[in-house]
């Protein structure tokens, strides 16, 4: 083969070569985003079309009031100082406020209370009224003792029975009478539980409020 020709084979060969090169550059150009990555919100939360994060709504829900919590609520902007009412939320989910009006206070968050308040007061009552309802959190426990592994008081925050109340301590012992579970209610009130029933039937697995205590007592062998 001549000179001439070995010359004119390597120039075609660059020349393929060449527009290979070009080819794959351009679909790599192509293949890259236009504009600004947009990291992942933290926690793995999905992004609407335009990168913001969206916020699992149950975080954001508002903390409810229950049974047994204890209230303060005040009366503001009246003509004349109103003491704040000291009020427990009663077994029936009530509690009672100037000139013996009752107020269904269990399941409704404290803006939703204020308003339903300050409803019935203005303007019959009230032409000017700012409600302010303070929940006292150090009433917000349950307690559990005797024949469980970690007996102690627990931060009352959401709704809860007999039986999860027993496994946030750690379940029972094995020396636990699981059949006369008391319940003793924040009214005074005492209730027995028979744990084991309760696993199959539901209904029997009673809800506690805060203030509750939980006995589990030992075995008579």
């Amino acid at each position: 083969m001549s000179i001439k020709n070995v010359g004119k084979g390597l120039g075609r060969w660059a020349a393929v070569c060449g527009l290979v090169f070009g080819v794959l550059c351009l679909a790599g150009c192509r293949s890259q985003p236009h504009g600004p990555q947009l990291a992942e919100p933290p926690g793995g939360g999905a992004t609407t079309s335009a990168g913001a994060a969206v916020t699992n709504s149950s975080a954001l829900e508002p903390e409810v009031l229950r049974i047994g919590d204890s209230l303060t609520v005040s009366f503001i902007d009246t003509p004349n100082p109103i003491p704040a009412f000291q009020e427990k939320i009663k077994e029936d989910g009530t509690i009672t406020l100037a000139l013996n009006q009752v107020f269904k206070a269990d399941g409704k968050t404290r803006g939703e209370l204020e308003k339903e308040i300050r409803l019935f007061y203005v303007p019959d009552y009230f032409k000017q009224l700012t409600v302010t309802v303070t929940p006292d959190v150090s009433t917000r426990w349950y307690y559990v003792d005797g024949e469980v592994k970690a007996p102690n008081r627990q931060v009352y925050n959401s709704r809860i029975t007999v039986l999860k109340a027993i496994a946030s301590v750690g379940g029972f012992t094995d020396f636990a009478n699981k059949k006369k579970v008391r319940l003793a209610r924040v009214d005074g009130r005492t209730q027995t539980v028979n744990c084991v029933k309760a696993l199959d039937n539901p209904s029997l697995d009673l809800e506690i409020y805060p203030g509750d205590k939980i006995h589990v007592p030992r075995k008579i062998w």
